[in-house]
């Protein structure tokens, strides 16, 4: 007997099939095309390459380079040319243009504020303009025939003085397109609880946050950002599997922290492609988010650097098809997971889950059982 339950979908079917996407930088995520352009535009000359398909792959390359020095370069020269209201605003709309394109009908991308700021741009001057580029691009997906609901997350970078004031903004224009704040930058050295003052702000105000944690500095960042900073959700987290023991005979052990965390439900923002690229996982099949899964942890698939990366949400889902055997009722779990995870409104959440995304796959799944069903009669017919 057939069941849908045991297909294992195509990229056509996964990018056709609603996503949802919690971990997005939006100067990680540019076209190599509007870099070029805008490079043009400001005068900016440091480019490595000026020929959009040599530049994209000039991302990628130093990307996977291995090298901290190449991989943070990289966000130097889109940095540079997001400096101006009309970069932003392009910048912006291309971006949900591009994922609502990809299949995702809502997304929560991030962004520092204060890497923007080296034209004479204001905090608000930043927000406001990345907010109406996304207002745009939602508009321009509609007209394509697209649907997608953009949110904002303002970040903070760990290094730097100036939490409290970017999540001031954020609580300023949370009714205004802004979801959230989070931390981002260089875990070792830099922990969460350097920015206490800021997290205790958002708390007093009921504001939610994320907090980049659990990458590259271990369980110890992943403890401190629940614990002492009351995190609603970890930026990758990843790491929490060095709390989790798998004998020889496969029993699964939990720590205290892993147990806490799945108990609790707490949403881990995992990234595969990055998490490689950054050396937090050795190869997709030994990706954490297999065993993670299997736990049934709050696990959700996201992107983190689309350029960087040379991803997109279906490819994502393409290699953990490709690896785990994950069918489509795999791919609505994790989308699910994402949208019950998401800093919108609680009746909004349930909306877009049910009537959005499970009719969305719903009528994925009913599409391959009547495609089966008509070469099984093909095939009957053709024996007969």
């Amino acid at each position: 007997m057939m069941s849908p339950t045991l297909h294992v979908p195509g990229q056509d079917q996964i990018r056709r099939a609603p996503k949802v996407l919690l971990h997005d930088h939006l100067d990680g995520g540019l076209r190599p095309g509007t870099i070029v352009d805008l490079a043009l535009a400001s005068g900016y000359d440091g480019l490595p390459e000026t020929e959009p398909d040599k530049l994209g792959i000039w991302f990628r390359e130093a990307a996977d380079s291995g090298s901290l020095e190449r991989y943070l370069e990289t966000f130097a020269h889109t940095c540079a040319v997001m400096q101006t209201r009309d970069a932003l605003v392009r910048v912006a709309a291309e971006c949900a243009e591009d994922l609502a394109a990809d299949g995702v009908v809502y997304a929560e991308v991030r962004y520092a504020p204060e890497q923007h700021l080296e034209a004479g741009l204001s905090l608000e001057e930043v927000v406001e303009a990345v907010n109406e580029g996304f207002r745009e691009g939602e508009r321009r997906a509609r007209r394509d025939g697209h649907r997608i609901r953009m949110g904002a997350l303002l970040t903070a970078m760990r290094h730097a003085a100036r939490s409290l004031e970017i999540a001031e903004l954020a609580n300023r224009y949370r009714d205004q397109g802004v979801v959230g704040f989070d931390i981002a930058g260089a875990e070792a050295g830099f922990p969460p609880t350097r920015h206490l003052d800021a997290f205790e702000y958002l708390k007093r105000e009921n504001n939610h946050f994320t907090i980049h944690a659990g990458e590259a500095f271990g369980l110890p960042s992943i403890w401190q950002a629940l614990q002492w900073c009351g995190a609603d959700r970890l930026g990758h987290g990843v790491r929490i599997i060095d709390d989790i023991e798998v004998a020889e005979d496969g029993a699964v052990k939990l720590g205290r922290l892993a147990s806490y965390v799945r108990d609790k439900r707490i949403p881990l923002e995992l990234c595969p492609t990055s998490n490689l690229q950054t050396g937090a996982a050795a190869s997709y099949a030994g990706h954490p988010i297999g065993l993670l899964r299997k736990l049934h942890f709050r696990a959700t698939v996201n992107t983190d650097n689309r350029l960087m990366s040379g991803t997109s949400m279906t490819r994502e889902f393409e290699k953990l098809t490709e690896t785990f055997g994950y069918t489509l009722d795999d791919m609505q779990w994790f989308t699910v997971n994402a949208m019950k995870s998401a800093f919108i409104p609680f009746d909004e959440r349930l909306a877009m889950i049910n009537d959005v995304i499970k009719p969305g796959y719903a009528e994925l799944k009913s599409e391959w059982l009547f495609e089966q069903t008509a070469t099984t009669s093909a095939s009957s017919a053709s024996a007969g």
